[in-house]
């Protein structure tokens, strides 16, 4: 049965469509983070998101024996 307010445009064509083709990998599990605008803006792509925090993760991890980690408070 084909929803009343359908928002699909008219070209848009799904008929040789494969129903399900990815979820196999959802189901291997998917870590996605939401960057608000902000940050996003200075990250051209996942490639330099994920280096920094290469880079932050290395820097917690070597001094982490010198002192105990903070957690921040976004407002």
């Amino acid at each position: 049965m084909k929803p009343k307010n359908d928002d699909l445009k008219p070209e848009y064509d799904f008929s040789h469509g494969t129903r399900g083709k990815y979820i196999s990998r959802l189901a291997e599990g998917a870590n996605i983070a939401v960057l608000d605008s902000d940050v996003a803006s200075v990250f051209p792509d996942s490639v330099a998101v994920n280096e920094a925090l290469r880079a932050l993760a290395q820097i917690i991890q070597s001094s982490s024996g010198k002192r105990s980690p903070r957690r921040v408070k976004h407002t």
